[in-house]
């Protein structure tokens, strides 16, 4: 990829240290969607004399602005005919899609429950960290080509009846992205650490779910929730822990990147998924990456994904999680485009520099998915969200 780099706009890149990934898995406890009284961005926002125009607030938060036909936050006017058309969802394709949903999702819990009876969970050195992606023999293939398939299932109950993909192909003779290239990093480069996405909507995790069977974080709450704790484990989730009064406590980011590592040298290790921006945006623009997700200095897959639509956008960007599923499953048919890039293999100052390696795949991706660079992240997302609460309150 060095010499494709070349190619786009340089851009420099400061040597700070790396960011963790718990920095930004900590942040996410308070809803999106309500004031943060604490946040003193907010504090200044609300201070000033007059409060900002809906304008004013699009153009600074570009890439949480809706622009689908529901409007702002899902609360737009809608016309005569989407109205019509969402009463016939209501009472046709909702029912029979929550059933759907409903029982792919009980059908795949008894499968896992099967699966891992009698069987003791992997466990890290954090004895909350536990999962069954560890599991070998037929147990792991059931659970893999079982998940992966019910999660095809899944998207098309919700809509999504075909996937466009496309992808690069891998140059055998090793001059994908080294310029000193061979055979032997060329079979290197099949075996990435990571998935590396762009993270537009909760959906994003169905597709790769339906793809490659990843693990990926979770919330440590996610372990606990009927039916969906027990998949979690299955696919490995390496759960989020807060706080930890153990002295040999690696935290999440160390959890991750030895997964990572473990996953570029044993091709039968769960692949981890990772969303680097930390947070998801409309689907026109690449946030900053945390770089706290490339320490490891493995070699990873980036894969681009985008949503085209007609009506209502798949992205949950500023819209509240319960309007959103409930519009989504309302609409008649959904789109969903991916496009894996070559195995990125880093340079040796990218491995000792894991800010300019997160830096260099961001800037390849936005190149190749036509994204548009952004500076801002989840901080600048709560500011944008509560604003726009504000609004609608003095309306």
């Amino acid at each position: 990829m060095e010499s494709e780099l070349q190619k786009l706009p340089p851009d420099t890149t400061q040597t700070t240290q790396p960011e963790s990934i718990d920095e930004s898995s900590t942040k996410d406890d308070r809803p999106l969607l309500k004031p943060d009284p604490t946040n003193p961005q907010l504090q200044v926002l609300q201070s000033q004399s007059s409060s900002p125009s809906i304008e004013e607030l699009e153009k600074k938060y570009a890439p949480y602005v809706r622009h689908d036909v529901y409007g702002i936050m899902g609360r737009g006017e809608l016309p005569w005919t989407e109205k019509v058309l969402l009463g016939i969802a209501l009472v046709t394709l909702v029912p029979m899609r929550v059933f759907g949903a409903t029982t792919v999702l009980v059908f795949y819990y008894l499968i896992c429950k099967v699966c891992t009876a009698f069987s003791a969970p992997n466990r890290e050195e954090d004895a909350e960290q536990e999962d069954y992606a560890h599991t070998g023999g037929w147990r792991r293939s059931v659970m893999m080509q079982s998940g992966m398939f019910l999660s095809r299932v899944m998207l098309f109950v919700f809509g999504f009846y075909w996937i466009n993909e496309s992808c690069r192909p891998i140059d055998l003779n090793g001059n994908s992205n080294n310029e000193n290239g061979s055979k032997e990093q060329a079979e290197e480069l099949e075996r990435p650490g990571a998935i590396v996405s762009n993270h537009i909507s909760y959906l994003d995790i169905l597709y790769h779910m339906s793809s490659s069977f990843p693990s990926f974080v979770a919330k440590r709450s996610v372990a606990k929730l009927p039916l969906v704790g027990l998949i979690s484990k299955c696919l490995g989730c390496v759960y989020v822990q807060r706080e930890s009064k153990s002295p040999d406590f690696k935290g999440v980011s160390g959890v991750v990147n030895e997964r990572i590592r473990e996953a570029h040298q044993n091709k039968s290790a769960p692949i981890m998924l990772l969303f680097p921006e930390g947070t998801t945006t409309n689907g026109d623009f690449l946030l900053p990456f945390k770089s706290g997700a490339f320490l490891s200095g493995a070699p990873v897959q980036p894969v681009i994904l985008s949503y085209p639509y007609q009506r209502l956008s798949p992205a949950w960007d500023s819209i509240s999680g319960v309007r959103h599923v409930i519009l989504l499953l309302c609409q008649f048919v959904n789109y969903v485009e991916v496009t894996w890039l070559p195995v990125y293999y880093p340079s040796q100052q990218e491995k000792d520099d894991p800010r300019l390696y997160a830096e260099n795949v961001r800037r390849l991706m936005a190149h190749e998915g036509n994204l548009i660079l952004s500076d801002i992240g989840l901080a600048e997302k709560r500011v944008y969200h509560a604003a726009l609460n504000g609004l609608f309150c003095q309306q």
